[in-house]
């Protein structure tokens, strides 16, 4: 609201002075709550509006640099398996590209596939071929899909194996108990 008019008709005297502690007041509590360092950009400011315009002007983010940090990110993300499942870590990757859209970015459906597969450790490869043989294309939801179903396939596969393992190493340390090696000499 813009601070009340005095005419000869209509003084408003009463209006214009609960308007300039109200602006005072306000004025006061906003530079008291930001950070120093913004203090010898405002000073001069009088009113709460041009105030809170200036200090606007000071978080206007560059769209130009946000984007070039977002599609950096996108391109260069790497599931490494720790900390998060591989759903969440596309959907991460998803959230990244409709960002880039609201920034005029268009990163379509098929590039962030691409985007995603390429990003998988070695242990994917059997699901990058499947993908790359196919004449179809996948949707997001169906490589969502597919990539939780490889995960927990390697998953229960590395159980076994591990299972395997200790089952293999049990049965050495039982055959090697009973032996009792004498030394000739």
């Amino acid at each position: 609201m813009d601070r009340p008019i005095s005419t000869p008709e209509d003084p408003n005297d009463m209006q214009i002075e609960k308007w300039d502690r109200s602006n005072r007041m306000s004025l006061m509590i906003i530079k008291r709550s930001i950070s120093k360092m913004f203090h010898d950009l405002i000073l001069e400011s009088t009113n709460v509006r041009a105030l809170l315009k200036e200090l606007e002007q000071c978080f206007a983010r560059n769209e130009n640099a946000e984007a070039g940090d977002l599609l950096t990110k996108l391109v260069t993300m790497r599931y490494t398996e720790k900390g998060n499942n591989i759903r969440e870590y596309i959907m991460e990757m998803a959230s990244l590209a409709a960002r880039l859209r609201t920034l005029k970015l268009e990163v379509s459906e098929d590039l962030l596939i691409h985007f995603v597969l390429m990003s998988l450790p070695t242990r994917y490869n059997q699901l990058k071929v499947c993908y790359n043989t196919q004449k179809e294309k996948w949707t997001l939801v169906e490589l969502i899909s597919y990539c939780v179903g490889e995960e927990e396939r390697l998953r229960r596969e590395e159980t076994e194996t591990d299972r395997s393992a200790s089952t293999f190493q049990g049965k050495e340390e039982k055959e090697g108990a009973g032996r009792h090696w004498r030394r000739e000499g």
